[in-house]
Formats: C-alpha cells, sequence, structure tokens
C-alpha cells in the first residue's frame, strides 16, 4: 500500500485496534525483539571483566575462567527461576507486577525503579558497546563516538515507533548473522586451541599484555566478577512480554528464553577460553589503540580478512541492536506503572502502530542524556548498569517464593526450590555488586533509586487527589450565574467577527477587549465602534456589546489581557468568565511560519492564571475556508446605552475610564 504521508512512510500506516492479534510474534522473531539485550552482552560483559583485571597484566587471565564459568552457573539459575514465572505470570511477569502482587506495594515499586534504570542504562551501553566495536575495526571513527551513538538511538527509536513485528523482522537478520558468525570464530578457535595442544598460533597477534601492577586480591576479584555480571542482563525480558507471542504464548515464551540462554552461555565460555588460550586482554576503553576483545579474539582466530569485517558487522549491529530489547520492555513497564497511577496515563495509550509511544520517545530521551553525559563511552557506564538489573532479578525471584508459599503444597515444592535458589543467587551476587562498585559509581544508582520511589508516589498521590477533586456522583443542574463574555482583538475583521457573533449568541454581557500597544500602528475602535457595531446590533435588535480599549505602554501583549481577566474574576466571583480567543488557522503548515501564534499563547495563559471562574473558547476562522458571506440571524436581546459599552483601561497604572 502505497504511503499517504510522510508519516506513513517512516512509521507506517496507523493500525486498528483488532489489528493487534495479527501483531503477535513466534519464537523465531522474539528472539531478536527480546534477546538482543541478552545475546549483545556477550561482548561487553567479558571485556568488563578483563577491563578490571587489567592491573594484573597477563595473570590476570588465570581469574576469567572461573569468573565466566560462576556466571554461567548463576545464568542457568535464574533462567530456570524465569521459566517458573512465564508459567505463573502468562501476562506478563515483569519483576514490577511480581513483587507488587506478592511483596506489597513498596517492594514492587522498588523493583519497578530497578528496571527503569536498567533499561535506560541498557540502551546506553548496548550502543556505546556496539560503537566501541565499531571504532576498534575503523580507528579513524573514534573521534565521532558520540555522534555515531546518538544517530544509532535516532533510528533505533523510530524503527520501535513502527511497531513489535516490525521491529522484531528488521533485527532478525543482524541476529543471526551475529549468531552464526561470532559461534563459527568461537568453533573454529576452540578447534585450533584442541589442535594445538593449548597454544594455537594466532593469525593476528594480539596487543602484548603489559606485566602486572597489582596483586590479584579477593576486592579485584569481586570487582571483575560484578562488572562481568552485565553479561546476565536481558534475561527477563521474556518472561516480561509474555502477550506479546502468538499462542500457546507459554509455551513459545518458554522456547525462547532457553534458545536465548544457551547461545548466550555457549558465546560466553568461548570467549573465555580463546581469550585465555589466545593471550588476550582488554585495552583501555577510550583511547587511541583501543581494541574490543571481540575484535582482538576474532583476528587472532581468522584473521583480518572479509570473513573478519563481516563478523565485525556483525557485532556491532547486534549490540547497537541490543538496546532494543530496552524498547520492548520499558514502554510495557509504564504502562503497568501507568494503570496503577504511578505515571501519567498517557503512558498506558497504545500509539497508532499499537505500541506505547509515550515510553518509548522518554527512553530514547533518557538514554540519549546519558549518551552525552558520559561521552558514548561503555566502561563509564558499567558501575551503574549491575545493579538496577539484579536488584529486578531479586525483586522477582522474592515475588516468585512468596506466590509459591500461597499455593498447594504438590504444586509448589519444586518451583518452590528454584525460585528461593534464584533469589539467593541473585541476592548474593547483588551484595556482591554493591560493596565492589560503590565507591565507582553504583551510589549514584542508589540515589536514581531513592528518587524514582519518590516520584511514583507523588506522582500517584497527586493523581489520586486530582481524582478525588474532580469526581462527581451526579450531574449537578443547580441554576449558574449568566457568564461575561470577552473577545479579544486587534482589530473588527472577519476572524474577530466570527467570535463575537458567537459570543452574542451565549450572553448578554458580551464585551470585546482591543489592546493598543504603542507604534503599533492599529486603529482604535473607540471612534468606529457606535457605527460599525452598535448600528447593526441595534437594527437587528440583539444585545449590544461592550468595548474595552486596554493601553499598554510598556508593548506588551498578553499580560494586560491576563490582568484584565484576573480583575474580572476578583469583581465578580463566582460567576463564569468566557474568553472567546479569534484564530487564524492556515491551510498549509509553512504558511503558519508568516503569521505570529499570539491566541496560542493566550489561550495557555488563560488556563494557566485564569482560575476555576475562566472558560477558553477557541474561534478558528480558516483562510478561504469560512463562508463570510452569508450571516444567518441572531436572536433578539436587549441593548445597552453607549457610554455604557466603550471603557478605555491605561494598563501599567490604577487610572480606568
Amino acid at each position: 500500500m502505497k504511503p499517504r504521508s510522510l508519516r506513513d512512510l517512516f512509521f507506517g500506516r496507523p493500525l486498528r485496534t483488532d489489528e493487534a492479534s495479527d501483531r503477535k510474534i513466534g519464537v523465531w522473531a522474539a528472539i531478536p525483539f527480546m534477546g538482543l539485550d541478552a545475546l549483545g552482552s556477550a561482548a561487553y560483559g567479558p571485556e568488563a571483566a578483563l577491563t578490571v583485571l587489567m592491573p594484573l597484566g597477563a595473570g590476570g587471565l588465570r581469574h576469567i575462567g572461573p569468573i565466566t564459568l560462576l556466571i554461567v552457573v548463576l545464568l542457568a539459575i535464574v533462567q530456570a527461576s524465569y521459566r517458573q514465572t512465564i508459567a505463573a505470570y502468562p501476562d506478563g511477569g515483569g519483576s514490577y507486577t511480581v513483587a507488587s502482587r506478592n511483596i506489597g506495594t513498596w517492594a514492587g515499586l522498588l523493583a519497578g525503579s530497578a528496571l527503569w534504570i536498567d533499561y535506560v542504562l541498557n540502551v546506553a551501553v548496548a550502543i556505546s558497546a556496539g560503537v566501541g566495536a565499531l571504532v576498534s575495526a575503523v580507528p579513524g571513527l573514534l573521534p565521532h563516538t558520540l555522534a555515531i551513538c546518538l544517530g544509532i538511538l535516532a533510528l533505533l527509536t523510530m524503527v520501535n515507533l513502527r511497531g513489535v513485528r516490525d521491529s522484531g523482522l528488521a533485527f532478525m537478520g543482524p541476529t543471526y548473522l551475529f549468531v552464526v558468525t561470532l559461534g563459527a570464530v568461537v568453533v573454529i578457535g576452540v578447534a585450533k586451541v584442541l589442535a594445538g595442544g593449548g597454544h594455537p598460533r594466532p593469525v593476528v597477534a594480539p596487543p602484548v599484555l603489559h606485566p602486572a601492577v597489582e596483586v590479584g586480591t579477593a576486592w579485584l576479584m569481586m570487582r571483575a566478577f560484578a562488572s562481568g555480571c552485565t553479561a546476565m542482563t536481558g534475561v527477563e525480558a521474556v518472561s516480561n512480554a509474555v502477550p506479546v507471542f502468538r499462542e500457546p504464548r507459554v509455551a513459545r515464551a518458554k522456547h525462547t528464553l532457553a534458545a536465548v540462554v544457551a547461545i548466550l552461555m555457549v558465546l560466553l565460555a568461548g570467549v573465555a577460553v580463546l581469550s585465555v588460550a589466545y593471550r588476550i586482554g582488554a585495552t583501555e576503553p577510550g583511547r587511541a589503540g583501543y581494541q574490543s576483545v571481540l575484535s582482538q579474539v576474532t583476528a587472532a582466530v581468522i584473521g583480518r580478512g572479509p570473513f573478519y569485517y563481516l563478523t565485525i558487522g556483525a557485532i556491532v549491529a547486534v549490540l547497537c541492536l541490543s538496546a532494543n530489547t530496552s524498547f520492548a520492555d520499558f514502554p510495557r513497564l509504564c504502562r503497568v506503572l501507568a494503570l496503577d497511577g504511578y505515571l501519567p496515563p498517557v503512558f498506558a495509550h497504545q500509539g497508532a502502530r499499537l505500541v506505547y509511544s509515550t515510553g518509548i520517545v522518554l527512553l530514547a530521551v533518557l538514554a540519549g542524556l546519558l549518551l552525552v553525559i558520559f561521552g558514548g563511552v561503555t566502561d563509564r557506564l558499567i558501575p551503574l548498569f549491575a545493579v538496577g538489573a539484579f536488584l529486578a532479578f531479586t525483586m522477582s525471584q522474592l515475588g516468585m517464593v512468596a506466590h509459591w508459599l500461597r499455593q498447594p503444597p504438590p504444586r509448589r515444592r519444586l518451583a518452590l526450590v528454584m525460585n528461593a535458589v534464584g533469589a539467593a543467587a541473585t541476592g548474593a551476587t547483588l551484595a556482591v555488586i554493591l560493596v565492589s562498585k560503590l565507591v565507582e559509581g553504583a551510589w549514584i544508582t542508589l540515589l536514581l533509586l531513592g528518587a524514582l520511589l519518590l516520584v511514583f508516589r507523588r506522582v500517584a498521590a497527586h493523581l489520586g487527589s486530582v481524582d478525588a477533586d474532580v469526581r462527581i456522583e451526579a450531574l449537578d443542574l443547580s441554576p449558574m450565574p449568566a457568564p461575561m463574555v470577552l473577545v479579544p482583538m486587534k482589530r473588527l475583521d472577519l476572524v474577530a467577527r466570527k467570535a463575537l457573533r458567537f459570543a452574542l449568541t451565549i450572553s448578554d454581557d458580551v464585551a470585546a477587549v482591543q489592546l493598543l500597544a504603542e507604534n503599533q500602528g492599529e486603529e482604535d475602535l473607540s471612534s468606529v465602534w457606535r457605527t460599525r457595531v452598535e448600528e447593526p446590533c441595534r437594527q437587528a435588535r440583539v444585545s449590544i456589546p461592550k468595548l474595552v480599549v486596554l493601553r499598554s505602554p510598556y508593548r506588551e501583549v498578553l499580560e494586560p489581557l491576563v490582568r484584565h481577566v484576573e480583575r474580572l474574576t476578583r469583581a465578580h466571583p463566582g460567576r463564569p468568565v468566557v474568553v472567546i480567543v479569534p484564530e487564524l488557522v492556515q491551510r498549509r503548515w509553512y504558511h503558519a511560519l508568516l503569521h505570529s501564534h499570539t491566541s496560542t499563547l493566550l489561550k495557555a495563559l488563560l488556563v494557566q492564571r485564569g482560575g476555576p471562574q475562566v472558560l477558553v473558547v477557541s474561534a478558528p476562522w480558516y483562510v478561504a475556508g469560512d463562508d463570510h458571506r452569508r450571516t444567518p440571524p441572531i436572536d433578539d436581546a436587549p441593548g445597552l446605552d453607549h457610554e455604557d459599552r466603550v471603557a478605555t483601561i491605561q494598563e501599567g497604572g490604577e487610572t480606568h475610564a
């Protein structure tokens, strides 16, 4: 179908609500849609651990194996635990939902805050890691790191605004290319390690590791493990988004989770083995000569030929696109929070493409700010990253433990054990991360958690207060005082005439308000009001509007009008004041650039400052649209004396004539 507009071209045609079932996805599309975060972390997880081990030089390679093994075991435990969550919460068992329903409101908000931080940081970390891999292969791009990061973020935002199925299909090619190429590197590399007796000859020698400058202490091992645990982020994504699967959704979600975790385990173990065998360590991020660990591993195994660049291209693509997991889950988390009253209702509304557009845009803005603040360098974000992820893991598993404790014993035993082990493992890991990363920036995450908790509670309190203030049990039809109607105008033209004629149909107390600023060249309507307005009204036997002229010696335009309305509300408490604002509406958007938008600003000020008595009505005049030659009759209404209908007010002073 041919796109009807630029919006349709970039974001796709609008979708009907009944098309939602057609947008569901299967396992093959779900792996790139929800598994990119976990798969992409195979690149920056091992590198984060090796970066911490850099002070040990070549000696640090002895520790990457045990650290990776511990992470793989932890992955298996978390995967088994989340399978239980998927079965128990087929409508989406994110950490917020599980903790809220089983532990309590505060626990749920803590989990929700942790997920917020996790999702935002994941976007920034994933994109910056992908660009880091890119500049490893093309060092000349290093000075443009931040610009490339922001460009990729904009592209991801646009793709996700097109919808769930479109983003899954768009990322399918790069995802499976990444799995095949990096998997081939791992398989070929391991084969060479076995053939070479554990000492293979690299095709391209990696940088020589420098001598140790520190001793391998338990503290250093804790820090390396905490950094390496970023490889586990994204595992919870499948359980958060079970509703996006086609039926049987629980089975498809479990298959997707199993596939993602299995691939991730193989890649993590393979990278660790090859790093040790080829003596590959981390290089200083953000410095000249930087090479990512995967770039060194790929070059050492297969050289820097075409397959190297194909592999690096796939790694860059998947690392950048792995931020898509957050784009899949963050808007859904915002929706649930909005439904519970902790975010504005707009976050719960689906956009034209059946996605939660407001959440997607907010995520892009927050991630963009992080990229700018940290310069697009992954390593600076790692200390902030793992805390939110593992806090969400732990709260979800604790919630599942509470869930199973309320179930009958025959059903709960094995599941309870799995989730209890998962809670203990992720909780212990969280403690290690907090202790080891506190001084490196994890304290910022703790502050953000507290701030988000406060924000969510304040939003809920405000929305609840507003709802209580405006709620009614039945329509109140007690008599209201007749309104005073004001029509602001610069001159008496077709635009103002439409508003003035409408005003005469709703009230007998109508005043046209003209503002005369210095040196504006506008005609003072006082001299022509009798002939151009009063006489036609008298002949038609309708109520005659008054004229109020506001003179503004300080050349203000909006403030005198707003102050006049405020004076009227103080002088007539309880009486409605209706302000009908004439507006000139252009048929083409670029014509609007040639005209002022004073009426729009006036309406905004009146809504903000007018108070409960004020009602603001727009009276648009469409250029070449309204038929101004036809003048329908106006009902009879009593008139007023001319002296009562024309008043001049000197703004900025106390004199009123």
